[in-house]
């Protein structure tokens, strides 16, 4: 028990450092899960996300609780207002590439080569934010469709979800603080409906792995705790406009995982 215990807090740790930072929590899982020889179910990766989703109701409290108080006054002209059809739309492309491919892409992405090439691509993309220019104060429909289907991509692991979102957003001339706002604001609904979907259908799986509620909470727990202050360090990485430096990470990880291949593990 205390070595899935040891196990899990691990996972719950880099979990936490990775998911708001734009180096791909689900690749880093995918790959310590790889070499700790750990079979975890889509689930518990689900549930540590949860952990990292409570950050962000508390990091964005104002926004949400504005965002909430537009919709139940159906108010959608003020500036939070505005935010829920934006959602709503940037929500769509995201659900239809995990209904569609999620499954594929679990079954594809489980060893360290394709997670390496998708690390390697997720640097490209965060490096190419270094030439973007800030215009726009305002998201358009089509540029909120843009984002959430840059999200529903990061369901690849070793693509990153806020990393390939709020990239998108610079590279369409959207100014930081909004796109960095927009970007978290639309991973609740993501993370709500990949919560409740493998609920419905990996809850006996979950049970089966051996893991307990007090590994899941360990988990949980401490991606939370981690999450906030990743979250921070995004935030003042983003403002300092040093946010395409993850890109030389990224890269090293994927070198880094073609490199073990070669070597045999």
């Amino acid at each position: 028990m205390l070595d899935e215990l040891f196990k899990t807090i691990v996972l719950g740790l880099i979990q936490g450092l990775t998911e708001w930072l734009p180096i791909s929590s689900t690749g880093h899982l995918k790959i310590a899960e790889h070499f700790f020889n750990l079979e975890v179910p889509i689930l518990f990766d689900v549930i540590l996300h949860v952990g990292t989703l409570l950050v962000v109701l508390v990091f964005f409290r104002s926004d949400v609780k504005q965002v909430i108080s537009a919709l139940c006054r159906l108010d959608f002209k003020t500036e939070h207002g505005r935010l829920i059809p934006l959602i709503i739309v940037g929500t769509i492309p995201t659900a239809l590439i995990g209904f569609v491919f999620g499954y594929s892409v679990e079954a594809i992405f489980q060893t360290p080569s394709p997670i390496g090439l998708a690390f390697i691509l997720c640097g490209i993309i965060l490096y190419s934010t270094k030439y973007s220019k800030e215009k726009r104060s305002d998201i358009s429909y089509f540029q909120a469709f843009l984002i959430g289907t840059a999200q529903g991509i990061a369901i690849i692991p070793g693509i990153s979800r806020s990393g390939t979102t709020i990239a998108v957003a610079l590279l369409l001339g959207i100014k930081r603080e909004k796109g960095f706002r927009f970007s978290f604001l639309l991973s609740i609904p993501a993370i709500l409906g990949a919560l409740g979907l493998t609920l419905c259908t990996q809850l006996e799986e979950l049970a089966a792995s051996g893991l307990g509620w007090t590994e899941i909470f360990a988990g949980a727990i401490t991606s939370m705790f981690v999450g906030y202050f990743a979250l921070k360090l995004l935030w003042k990485t983003l403002t300092k406009k040093k946010f395409h430096l993850f890109s030389f990470y990224c890269w090293l990880v994927g070198v880094l995982l073609f490199s073990l291949v070669l070597a045999g593990f």
